[in-house]
């Protein structure tokens, strides 16, 4: 992919530094750094880039700034702010059952995106959220991965045959970010990986970050965990509204066969995370409670603030992305 426009300091700084030599290149620091907003675009769009490096990188950009000591370290910095302000907010404990049972009751308000599409959504706003999510939907499973060489036991066998699934059952075709590439085609939108990181806003980027930093630090490795249950406890209801809701905005089959595939597959995928991953796991290391609840807190954090900015700016009647999207 290639590299996106700036939104600021620390972004500019970071884009600069990567079209230069591994190690050439002076990083923000400094106040830049310390007095960024950490759910800001600015702040957001400079952690994606330093973890975009350990995904598929961009391109021009050299291969070795992916451990370069200068750009760990700023990262660093920028990472302890966005930690900071979520942990401020995800203040419940270490209980992580009762966590995982409030995620299992349905809101009775219904007021979520899938339930606004199903019910008065109109195509351009869908094919928004679309465009919004694929910059996790393309890459959907692939930070989990990292999770399976820090587990043992029974949770390390079934995170792995959860994500056995997640790529398709060793069928590409069926790879879970090639259905969702097939959705965004049905909907004549560019299914290339990243290809609306512009478009997308600040709270979509806080949502693939808080992914790629628990993914990335074993230390968070609770975390992760957290994260991934949220994910396919809640996929299976809104996926249920979503193909609903592509079927009366007379989408494709392809578009819709996404969502029909997740009702299922993620309503059995919840089982084996929440007894078999979490349960074991929390037998073992016991320890791992709180943070395997800060994941799932987390998770339902920044995907409630992205909620609250697409429903506002629909419900206003203008575009909830950056860059609007053509006809």
């Amino acid at each position: 992919m290639t590299l996106p426009g700036r939104r600021g300091e620390l972004s500019a700084g970071v884009l600069d530094a990567l079209v230069r030599e591994p190690g050439r290149a002076r990083l923000p620091e400094g106040p830049p750094l310390r007095q960024a907003d950490p759910y800001g675009d600015d702040l957001q769009l400079a952690l994606y880039l330093c973890y975009e490096l350990h995904y598929g990188g961009f391109a021009g950009v050299d291969d070795g700034w992916e451990w370069e000591p200068e750009l760990l370290r700023m990262r660093q910095a920028l990472e302890r702010l966005f930690l900071d302000a979520l942990r401020s907010e995800a203040t419940g404990g270490d209980d992580v059952y009762a966590t995982l049972e409030e995620l299992l009751v349905e809101p009775a308000d219904g007021v979520g995106v899938s339930h606004y599409l199903r019910d008065h959504g109109e195509p351009w706003q869908m094919r928004e959220y679309i465009a919004q999510r694929s910059l996790y939907q393309l890459k959907e499973a692939d930070p989990h991965v990292w999770v399976i060489p820090r587990l043992r036991g029974r949770a390390k066998a079934a995170m792995a045959a959860v994500e056995y699934d997640e790529f398709g059952a060793g069928r590409g075709e069926r790879v879970h970010a090639e259905l969702f590439a097939g959705l965004m085609a049905d909907l004549g939108l560019d299914s290339s990986y990243n290809g609306y990181l512009d478009a997308a806003s600040a709270r979509m980027l806080a949502v693939v970050n808080v992914m790629s930093l628990l993914g990335l630090h074993r230390k968070l490795r609770g975390g992760l965990v957290g994260h991934f249950a949220t994910v396919e406890i809640t996929s299976s209801p809104a996926s249920d509204r979503l193909a609903q809701a592509l079927r009366r905005m007379g989408a494709g089959e392809a578009a819709v066969f996404f969502y029909t595939e997740h009702v299922e597959a993620d309503a059995v995928h919840e089982q084996i995370v929440r007894r078999e991953v979490i349960g074991d796991l929390l037998r073992s290391e016991p320890a791992l409670a709180a943070d395997v609840a800060f994941g799932i807190e987390t998770t339902v954090l920044v995907e409630d603030r992205f909620a609250e900015q697409l429903l506002a700016a629909w419900r206003e009647g203008r575009s909830s992305l950056r860059v609007p999207l053509p006809p």
